[in-house]
């Protein structure tokens, strides 16, 4: 692709915000880590590593830092909290804006936001809510079925519900992670994802990477057991697939006002994608992602973060 110039003053105070106060803390330490020493790399001699606590907006303000490099996942981090901060604060911030944050944070807002946009195939779902009949509410969904928590990563407090004899154990895993819970259809297929990123005014997607697993579906064993999946990148799909998928990924970050980086993810059945849920802070490991699929497009792991340090602004 066309030359990544940087946009940002290299004698700029960039602040890489990492760790958190969620339960992916560490993932995130490791994704700053990274990102900070890419940024050294390019130049950007005024750069900082900065772990992220609950006193955060005086460090910053104390620091006197000009931007903000968004590293962190999870709660309080991908979730619109530190936009929201960052945008009083005014200090200019790499990702995705304060509601396009909040709402992919959540698997049911983010679908009801793509629904408006017919090009993007949605899994049937019902929402329950606390208290509601979990039975009553997924009388018309076909088994078998996937809880899931909300608002929740890493497919924790996720159950794949055979028979609605096993629903009610399903549900009561998943209220431990989020009072509300998605119920989908299951999708028996293979997992795929793509990065969106933008340059220039351009929006475009990765490479597609294809996660085949030899557990039954793309659970927390899967995602984190050694020798559990078949990563191949890129995925094993046709010309025409691989256009089509790459337009829905970009359709859904836009519909979903997302900016500068985010991550989609699909189940792949028949030849045909389905939705799943965006990432809007992508983790930038030495395994992650997305950083494998921009390399494979050609764009190593330093004009990746060039690329992201890019979208830092307000008001998004």
């Amino acid at each position: 692709m066309e030359n990544i110039k940087a946009k940002i003053d290299k004698n700029a105070k960039i602040g890489v915000l990492c760790g958190g106060m969620s339960s992916e803390k560490e993932v995130s330490m490791r994704s700053g880590k990274n990102c900070y020493e890419a940024l050294k790399r390019l130049g950007y001699i005024n750069a900082e590593l900065i772990v992220v606590d609950e006193n955060i907006a005086s460090v910053l303000k104390e620091k006197k830092i000009e931007y903000a490099y968004n590293a962190l996942h999870g709660k309080y981090g991908e979730d619109g909290c530190i936009q929201g901060l960052l945008e009083i604060l005014k200090i200019p911030y790499t990702g995705c804006g304060v509601m396009s944050s909040a709402i992919c944070m959540n698997k049911e807002y983010t679908k009801r936001v793509l629904a408006t946009c017919d090009e993007i195939p949605l899994i049937k779902s019902v929402f329950v809510k606390k208290g509601e009949d979990v039975h009553k509410k997924t009388q018309g969904l076909n088994y078998p079925l996937i809880t899931k928590p909300v608002s929740e990563g890493s497919s924790f407090g996720m159950t794949k519900v055979n028979k609605p004899e096993e629903l009610d154990n399903a549900y009561n895993e998943a209220v431990k992670y989020n009072n509300d819970v998605l119920i989908e259809e299951f999708i028996n297929g293979y997992f795929i994802t793509v990065g969106v990123l933008e340059n220039n005014g351009s929006v475009f997607a990765t490479e597609i990477l294809e996660i085949r697993t030899k557990t039954e579906w793309y659970d927390f064993d899967a995602k984190y057991t050694k020798g559990l999946s078949e990563f191949i990148l890129p995925a094993n799909l046709d010309e025409e697939t691989t256009t089509l998928i790459k337009n829905i990924a970009v359709k859904a970050h836009v519909t979903a006002g997302c900016s500068g980086v985010s991550r989609i993810d699909f189940m792949m059945k028949d030849n045909k994608p389905y939705f799943l849920e965006i990432n809007t802070s992508p983790g930038m490991t030495d395994t992650s992602d997305l950083p494998a699929q921009s390399n494979a497009m050609g764009i190593d792991y330093d004009h990746l973060v060039l690329l992201i340090l890019n979208s830092a602004g307000l008001n998004k």
